[in-house]
């Protein structure tokens, strides 16, 4: 069994990212193992919790991934760990627009029964904050509200007016975080700067982080708190086990004849874009692909000058090409291989960013030239839910194959699809978006192949032929 936590709020912008961050750190300092996750789609906080545990963040979406997937995905991210701290996303009852409480923080604490800490705002109210507390608590008598920690709070005299003020809650109150010692943590257009952007600021920023917690926080209370959580019941994820077997029942191995010398394995090798400008990618990608048969092997655009030795496949997924277009177009050799692995009909599968990297410009600047498109910074923000279905054979996915996705970037890419789309879109909109041809799938659609592993073993089966 695996204590847990939600750490959850009334609203964005309250400070749930600092209390849950500071909280995996200091239980990490305590000496505890710690399972950090996050409610959502977001790439950008697993970033911190990684870096406050040492071990992976990973996502619940039960939007993309399915309810039914929550509590294997918990499961498996948590082995072996003595507590788990899960990040809540936007409001606490938000979730998917129009779906009721689906992919809401509220949803996935009853799907894993964990207790909820609401993190408080408390800078403009006392009295207040009762009332407030009663109404999260009493929506949704599934939703168990354990404890209350007030954020940005005035004085001694305040603390004592929200104290008081919560007594005849019934909720107690696990922390107080003063206003003068708040955390400050660099963002821009899309949120939070990665950490891959910033590692030496952001061990500071999540060491004081875990100083702020300790010193304001009763770790003992949440972690009792932590430990009140029932047994789960449900099998942790295997992607092993997720993964379809291939025809044959083996996993999909290169041809001696084009297997490279001095290779030291023929499991094809799947290069994997990472480094400060591809920073989103969920943990079980890389499982997946590993459990279809592959070599997983990260390389940096922005440095390295070569694909990784034998790279049968390439996976780029999102980030943040436009604040280092003059960096990655300036890596030629790179672009050149990209656009020469394309063109051999290799399967290439970019998300995003990955779509971006992949066209001729980005803001003007030279990217690798496959797809036949320019993409350019714009002014509005594209964000949601989407409902897909995969308009043309790729390597991804047969044509009809449905499959639930997330869009978040400032950008657009004209056209924006091509004359094979990768896929027509039915939520919230009609439209078809993205590119097929040859052995490439580029789209801006984010996808959670954990919700689809087949989406994995078909990929590296690719790559084998």
């Amino acid at each position: 069994m695996v204590a847990r936590l939600v750490i959850a709020a009334p609203s964005s912008g309250s400070g749930k990212t600092t209390v849950a961050t500071g909280l995996m750190a200091a239980f990490v300092a305590a000496g505890l193992t710690v399972s950090p996750h996050k409610v959502g789609p977001d790439y950008i906080d697993p970033g911190y919790h990684s870096l406050a545990t040492g071990r992976p963040g990973r996502n619940l979406d039960a939007y993309m991934c399915g309810t039914e997937l929550m509590e294997p995905l918990f499961a498996h991210g948590a082995a072996g760990c003595d507590v788990a701290v899960v990040e809540g996303v936007m409001g606490l009852y938000d979730g998917a627009a129009g779906a009721g409480e689906l992919a809401s923080t509220a949803q996935v604490a009853k799907l894993l029964r964990a207790p909820v800490v609401l993190v408080v705002d408390a800078s403009s109210q006392s009295r207040s904050v009762a009332a407030l507390v009663h109404g999260f608590a009493s929506w949704d008598p599934q939703v168990r509200i354990g404890g209350v920690i007030l954020n940005k709070v005035a004085s001694d005299r305040h603390e004592e007016l929200l104290r008081e003020a919560l007594e005849e809650s019934g909720v107690p109150v696990l922390g107080v975080l003063r206003r003068v010692t708040q955390v400050a943590s660099p963002s821009r257009h899309l949120g939070l700067v990665p950490v891959a952007e910033r590692r030496a600021e952001a061990v500071d920023a999540v060491a004081a982080m875990a100083e702020q917690v300790r010193r304001g926080c009763d770790l003992e209370g949440l972690l009792g708190l932590a430990r009140s959580a029932p047994r789960l019941g449900a099998a942790a994820w295997d992607a092993g086990a997720a993964v379809p077997r291939t025809p044959s029942g083996g996993t999909p191995t290169l041809p001696a004849s084009q297997t490279p010398e001095g290779l030291k394995t023929r499991r094809p090798v799947v290069a994997v874009a990472a480094g400060p400008a591809f920073t989103f990618s969920y943990t079980e990608h890389a499982e997946l692909l590993t459990a279809a048969g592959a070599d997983v092997v990260p390389f940096d655009p922005l440095r390295d000058e070569q694909l990784p030795t034998g790279t049968a496949g390439l996976v780029v997924g999102g980030g943040f090409p436009e604040v280092y277009a003059p960096e990655l177009s300036a890596n030629e050799p790179l672009r050149k291989a990209v656009a020469d692995l394309a063109y051999s009909g290799a399967p290439l599968a970019a998300e995003c960013a990955g779509l971006l990297y992949l066209a001729r410009s980005l803001d003007g600047q030279p990217m690798c030239g496959v797809l036949d498109a320019e993409a350019r910074m714009s002014e509005r923000l594209t964000l949601g839910y989407r409902e897909a279905v995969a308009v043309s054979d790729s390597v991804l996915a047969a044509a009809g194959t449905r499959m639930r996705g997330h869009e978040f970037h400032r950008t657009v890419i004209e056209p924006a699809a091509g004359p094979d789309p990768a896929w027509g879109m039915h939520r919230p909109e009609r439209r078809v978006e993205g590119f097929v041809q040859r052995g490439v799938h580029a789209s801006y659609l984010h996808t959670h192949w954990a919700s689809a592993p087949g989406v994995a073993r078909r990929f590296v089966e690719g790559c084998a032929r």
